[in-house]
């Protein structure tokens, strides 16, 4: 009895050490589905504190900023949010040529703030594959490689997910979702990167903007179709899938394209999308309106935690770009207007969430706002005690 039981424990002590040795933990850097980006091109938008605040208060925990500003990652220390920090564009050539510089910054800006600020990914480069500086092509893959020895030196490979976010310049023949394949002079440089991510258990990172979409081709793309409202769809006949909106239409012509290069079980998440609430005068379609049906109805869709028509299983998440409009971003009108809270902080439209106002003020606005009768006998109170003040 007792060789029984000594033969079935040890047994089970190397089944255990071999599996934990050959199959690494997989980083997971985004809690539940919905997160939302901070980007701060304005000089007019809340302190990093005020920041912290309203999204613990919203309850959003999943964050992406553009890069690692010090500020922003001592605000969020102890406040449980999850960020993910960027490792800008402009750093991308320099980190591939040297990873001596990369292991600098990631001491600096991600290694010096863990464990009090929740870092649980670094985003190499925004949008580089598709973009017109060439060189960063061929330089993106060696930055990602360098950052990543950098954290698995420091024993934070299973803590800190490494990823990088693309544009949909990226693919060809993208309608129906299943034609959709990478552009044969971004495949070089994608599917070696692909290959890396495999290895290192990162997902497809996808900057997917249904509104851009419609606005390249108003006339044949159904507005309802974009804003997640009652719509015929489309039908992909060669997967015989029915898509009643445009997001989960995107998201699986990326599944289409990743599974075309050789990489069936990557995961797709959104890292960037969003509806403009202004524009000029050729962005009709930038209005409060339709960024108020666009966000309510994506918040609602990604709160069912359900997947796409070809990725049933795989329950779609996604970063809302974004807490403010920025007022010193370039470009048209709606580049600056993509906010979801206004600079002082007070919501933009309503979807659902609170602004940054005091306890106090929100109950005070509630009561007033409930009858005639409530305004009555607040104004009579203040009376009395006005009245009361002035005979002491």
């Amino acid at each position: 009895m007792r060789k029984s039981l000594r033969f079935f424990l040890r047994f089970h002590l190397y089944f255990f050490l071999f599996f934990t040795t050959i199959a690494p933990k997989v980083v997971q850097a985004f809690t539940g589905t919905y997160g939302i980006n901070y980007g701060r091109i304005a000089d007019n938008i809340p302190s990093p504190e005020e920041v912290a605040t309203l999204l613990r208060a919203a309850k959003i925990k999943n964050v992406r900023i553009y890069d690692a500003d010090h500020s922003v990652l001592q605000a969020f220390s102890g406040t449980g949010l999850e960020i993910v920090v960027g490792l800008p564009n402009g750093y991308v050539k320099e980190m591939s040529a040297n990873e001596s510089h990369a292991m600098s910054w990631v001491k600096e800006n991600v290694q010096s703030f863990l464990p009090g600020t929740k870092i649980v990914g670094i985003a190499v480069g925004n949008e580089v594959l598709g973009g017109g500086d060439y060189e960063m092509w061929g330089a993106l893959l060696g930055a990602v490689k360098n950052v990543y020895n950098s954290i698995k030196k420091l024993d934070l490979a299973d803590k800190v997910q490494i990823t990088t976010a693309h544009s949909q310049a990226v693919f060809d023949k993208s309608y129906p979702p299943s034609s959709c394949i990478f552009k044969d002079d971004v495949a070089q440089y994608m599917k070696p990167l692909l290959e890396f991510f495999a290895q290192i258990g990162s997902p497809f990172c996808l900057n997917a903007y249904p509104f851009l979409a419609y606005m390249g081709d108003p006339e044949n793309i159904d507005m309802n179709y974009a804003l997640f409202l009652s719509t015929q769809g489309i039908d992909d006949s060669k997967t015989n899938l029915h898509y009643d909106n445009m997001l989960d239409a995107q998201i699986d012509a990326a599944y289409a394209a990743l599974e075309d290069a050789g990489f069936k079980k990557m995961e797709v998440i959104i890292t960037e999308t969003g509806w403009a609430s202004r524009g000029d005068d050729n962005e009709a379609a930038a209005t409060v309106d339709n960024a108020r049906t666009y966000n309510y109805n994506l918040r609602k869709r990604l709160a069912k935690r359900k997947g796409t028509p070809l990725r049933p299983k795989s329950v779609v998440k996604a970063y809302i770009f974004a807490i403010f409009n920025e007022n010193l971003k370039p470009g048209p009108t709606s580049e600056r207007n993509f906010g979801l809270f206004k600079p002082d902080g007070s919501i933009a439209y309503d979807i659902g969430y609170h602004g940054l106002k005091s306890s106090s003020a929100d109950s005070l606005q509630k009561v007033l706002g409930s009858s005639p009768h409530a305004i009555y006998v607040i104004l009579n109170l203040l009376i009395f005690w006005a009245l009361d003040f002035l005979n002491r």
